[in-house]
């Protein structure tokens, strides 16, 4: 009966060295792949909110000039959005170098991974007090408005760019 005893107490004695190995293996693997996921998850909502916004500008500049859109978007980031070059772009800063998301730095433990959308029409971003979207939803207006008809510029009677306007919610 002794026999019998000490061979279950080595199974159990195995089985828990078994656990320990697969765990000090295992639970490395689940912080990374959290991480990644999360990466991805940033930088696909910013890029959602962007292409919505660029759909918006198109919408807008085929309805022409007078034309008004309003949307909502949730911005997962705190970053500054800017026009340039055609292109709306945000940034997803804290990008893990290891994970899956393209980056820009492969210097840094951490980066920033570079969203944009392209737009090609004049664009003028307003955001609420000219600093960077913080994170959370946003009214955002669309829109091209007329020149003033007082004006001594001439032209078609429209105004060059199409104006986006942020307003928290």
């Amino acid at each position: 009966m002794d026999a019998k005893g000490q061979v279950s107490a080595e199974y159990i004695l195995i089985i828990f060295v078994i656990i320990i190995i697969l765990s000090s293996v295992t639970l490395p693997l689940v912080g990374n792949s959290t991480k990644a996921s999360t990466d991805i998850s940033k930088t696909s909502d910013v890029s959602t909110a962007l292409n919505s916004i660029a759909n918006a500008v198109n919408i807008v500049y085929s309805n022409g000039p007078g034309a008004k859109r309003t949307l909502s978007v949730y911005i997962p980031v705190t970053s500054d959005l800017t026009y340039s070059s055609n292109d709306l772009t945000m940034y997803v800063t804290n990008v893990a170098k290891d994970s899956a998301v393209p980056i820009n730095d492969t210097n840094k433990a951490e980066a920033t991974k570079t969203v944009t959308a392209s737009v090609p029409y004049g664009v003028t971003v307003v955001t609420p007090s000219s600093a960077p979207l913080t994170k959370g939803w946003y009214t955002v207006t669309v829109e091209w408005p007329l020149k003033d008809t007082n004006s001594k510029s001439t032209g078609s009677g429209n105004t060059d760019t199409i104006t986006v306007t942020f307003q928290k919610t």
